[in-house]
């Protein structure tokens, strides 16, 4: 072989030299492209400040929604069978052609789903508990520790713990509530109650009775989960801690109820619904008819607000996600209508850029880094914003947000970027790139007719400033109804006394400490009176059953809503008598209290005529008379109307003591029912809220919108008055001479700050407008979710116009007078 042959040809390494030749080609054009990128941004650093501030806004707004949304959204999803998880909820269909949605199921059909449903994987039973003192017995102390725990209690099957998911620190899944006695707490639970003791074996003493061992110790649940129970009883508990209570019986059906099962394919659920009327009929007999079953899937809980335990509607998210949408948008239309100005600085850069070489695809990369190189700086800020803020935004909306950056997080932020890069780099990176050279190096730009593709980027911009115009607008607008809405509800006549009152819970059985509490409590002067009661006015619970009217034989088609109280439960609230007397003193149920609602149901107008006649209700099932008529009052929140009810006496119910006090002398009056409460009931845990929080309580989904809506109103408004005002110092910089020359022919300053505001407030108009029938549609179908609601009147849309107009006057005014007061000499002079 010839020596020429063994040596390799140098040809293989011309496209390794033409790669590294194109690389640093490339690099060096992109340095460049960086160094102009930053000597522009450098150079026009109002322009600079404005887009950074208004994108890290708009994107600061877009990222706290979406920290909102995706709470809401990953609700119950760790567990890992959540496909699989269906709730039996039990609905009740009324002869009036009403239906109750109730989230619970019997107990004893766990059992049967278990054992005759092919279909069912599993099932499990859990019977929240609303209220439980919980006792702790620490060394060193005589008396134990008393906490009293509200609705993360309850009784539950093993079986549970197969269907949920739990990471389990100490204890067996399979054995740890297999027996009676034995209870399960999460881990901030067992070191509230032990601190660092090792919690297994210790024993807790449930309301004064039952004693309990810890048998395991769960990991805190995420926050996203509706069934957040920290402390799990065994069912096998339940009967001894109620002995009057029959597992056994399908009649229990309480909201407190809640009965899983996972099944074997998601798919066979129709199937085995199919079999429920056959259930039900089995064991409802006759009144099967009014119990409907049926399964629903773990998607759902989490809005189904027409059940109890659902959180938010899927609407409400929906449009928090538009709100987030068209906060961006406003956002990047700032920067598309100040980019789309600045052409007629840079007109000329572009025309000797392209009469020198350039292409346009090198254009339009140039344009593209400078706005990555801006949006990348309002990221930045926007991220710092959300990190300021979110613990102040978390308190607001009681929500426990966190900024994780974990993968979806990462992965949303990244495709925010791109999207606001293209969409707001788009537009002006081609519109730049487009001018003619010729146009550009003769300055036509400046003066370009409608014709041209400056004039036509002129009615794109009017279209941008109309469109953020509307979405600020509508959530004026939107802002104001809900705002008025909630003032309604804050001021509304509800038929009772909220103010001054206050609610203590007592131990649920009437005994002689109960009259000498109120006796000691009537001796201080500033407590007005005292009534015992299972419930008041106002309240998320809703007691209700049939009832049987003036000796009839048949039940009424509709069911009445029961207030278990004693006589002094009209003075102590507030409500009044339309006819009649009042109920006499009693520990069962003598007599009846009935409201308006339910005297016009039996057909009455003259409530004179309904006394004396008699009702029988399954608590008392003798006919009993009709004493009384109250005045209607609200048994729930506004969204509903006010239902049938009545008043009567039923000490074994009384759960609570309602006390009216002067409001003089608050703490003191506190401190004088705490100590008489702590001498009276020694072993029980004193707690006390005022009936007006409780009222307030009731409208926390109106709450949480109106505070929502009123933070993206202010962002939004923000990002168009940056917008205005970058728009308003572009125009006066292009207008200098015009105004200048006006000037000298003597123009007063008046009619130049209105030359320069006409344009920007025919455009608020146009957007008000088009905002209006929006909004009106979109808030009207809001509030067709009350009962009791406010009327969109025509002031609401005149206040949001004149608001919006005042926001462009007073964003416009300090530029306008600026350059009115600018001596025309340097205007004229200036090239």
């Amino acid at each position: 072989m010839k020596i020429e042959e063994m040596v390799p040809s140098k040809g293989w390494m011309l496209p390794y030299t033409l790669f590294l030749s194109n690389l640093t080609k490339s690099t060096i054009m992109l340095r460049n492209y960086l160094k102009i990128a930053l000597r522009n941004l450098r150079s026009q650093r109002s322009y600079t400040l404005l887009n950074i501030v208004g994108l890290s806004v708009g994107l600061a707004g877009g990222l706290l929604i979406f920290l909102f949304l995706r709470h809401h959204l990953s609700t119950d999803r760790h567990h890992a069978n959540y496909d699989r998880i269906f709730r039996i909820d039990t609905d009740l269909y009324l002869d009036d052609g009403s239906i109750e949605y109730n989230p619970e199921g019997p107990l004893p059909m766990a059992q049967v789903l278990r054992t005759q449903y092919p279909q069912v994987d599993q099932a499990a039973f859990l019977m929240m508990i609303r209220e439980m003192t919980v006792s702790v017995k620490r060394p060193n102390r005589a008396e134990p520790l008393r906490f009293r725990e509200h609705n993360h209690t309850g009784f539950v099957e093993p079986e549970w713990f197969d269907i949920l998911t739990y990471a389990w620190l100490q204890g067996n899944p399979k054995t740890a509530l297999s027996q009676p006695n034995s209870v399960v707490l999460t881990e901030s639970w067992a070191k509230r109650y032990f601190g660092e003791t090792n919690p297994i074996g210790q024993i807790i003493t449930l309301d004064n009775k039952t004693n309990v061992t810890v048998t395991g110790v769960l990991a805190e649940p995420p926050a996203t989960t509706d069934t957040d129970i920290s402390l799990f009883v065994s069912i096998a508990t339940l009967k001894q801690h109620d002995p009057e209570f029959d597992q056994t019986d399908w009649g229990f059906l309480n909201s407190t109820n809640r009965l899983y099962l996972t099944l074997h394919d998601p798919n066979s659920v129709s199937s085995m619904e199919q079999t429920f009327p056959a259930l039900s009929k089995k064991h409802y007999g006759e009144n099967a008819k009014y119990f409907r079953f049926h399964a629903q899937p773990m998607r759902e809980f989490h809005y189904d607000t027409a059940r109890e335990g659902g959180s938010i509607r899927a609407s409400l998210l929906w449009s928090l996600g538009v709100i987030g949408v068209l906060l961006i948008l406003a956002a990047c239309i700032n920067f598309i209508n100040l980019a789309t100005a600045q052409a007629f600085r840079r007109g000329k850069e572009v025309g000797i850029r392209k009469t020198l070489g350039s292409s346009r695809a090198q254009l339009v990369s140039q344009f593209f880094l400078e706005t990555a190189l801006i949006i990348g700086a309002a990221s930045l800020l926007a991220l710092v914003m959300v990190l300021v803020l979110l613990p102040y935004f978390t308190d607001w909306v009681q929500v426990k947000l966190s900024l994780r950056f974990d993968g979806l997080t990462l992965a949303f932020m990244a495709l925010l970027l791109v999207c606001v890069v293209l969409l707001a780099g788009g537009y002006p990176s081609m519109l730049l790139s487009g001018v003619s050279p010729w146009a550009a190096l003769r300055g036509v730009l400046a003066g370009a007719s409608t014709g041209s593709r400056m004039g036509r980027g002129f009615t794109v911009r009017r279209i941008l400033v109309v469109t953020q115009f509307v979405v600020c607008q509508a959530l004026i607008i939107g802002a104001l109804v809900v705002t008025n809405q909630i003032r309604y509800i804050q001021q509304a006549n509800l038929g009772f006394r909220k103010d001054n009152v206050m609610v203590v819970n007592i131990p649920n059985k009437k005994t002689a400490t109960q009259d000498a509490f109120r006796q000691r409590l009537l001796q201080y002067p500033d407590i007005q009176s005292v009534s015992f009661n299972h419930l008041s006015p106002s309240s998320k619970l809703i007691y209700a059953g049939s009832f049987k009217f003036n000796g009839k034989a048949d039940w009424e088609l509709y069911p009445v809503r029961d207030r278990l109280a004693d006589a002094n439960y009209l003075e102590t609230y507030g409500l009044s008598l339309v006819a009649g007397r009042n109920i006499m003193p009693s520990d069962t149920i003598r007599e009846y209290l009935i409201n308006e609602t339910l005297l016009h149901q039996l057909g009455f107008r003259d409530p004179k005529k309904v006394l004396g006649k008699t009702m029988m209700y399954y608590l008392s099932p003798v006919p009993l008379p009709i004493v009384g008529v109250v005045k209607d009052f609200h048994q729930k929140s506004l969204r509903e109307p006010i239902g049938p009810c009545f008043i009567a006496s039923y000490a074994d119910r009384y759960g609570q003591a309602g006390i009216r006090i002067s409001g003089k002398n608050y703490v003191q009056t506190l401190q004088h029912v705490q100590e008489t409460w702590q001498q009276l009931y020694p072993n029980e845990v004193f707690e006390h809220e005022f009936l007006d929080e409780q009222v307030a309580r009731l409208y926390e989904t109106e709450t949480l919108v109106s505070r929502l809506i009123n933070i993206f109103t202010g962002i939004a408004i923000l990002i168009c008055c940056l917008g205005l005002y970058g728009l308003v110092s572009h125009a006066v910089v292009q207008r200098s001479k015009e105004i200048g020359i006006r000037k000298v022919l003597g123009a007063s300053i008046a009619s130049i700050v209105g030359l320069l505001s006409k344009d920007f407030l025919m455009l608020v108009l146009i957007a008000l407008a088009v905002a209006i029938p929006l909004a009106w549609y979109t808030m009207n179908r809001w509030l067709q979710d009350f009962a009791y609601k406010v009327d969109i009147e025509w002031w609401v849309f005149a206040l949001a116009g004149l608001l919006a107009i005042t926001i462009a006057l007073l964003t416009t005014f300090f530029q306008s007078i600026k350059a009115a007061l600018m001596n025309p000499v340097k205007s004229l002079r200036s090239e």
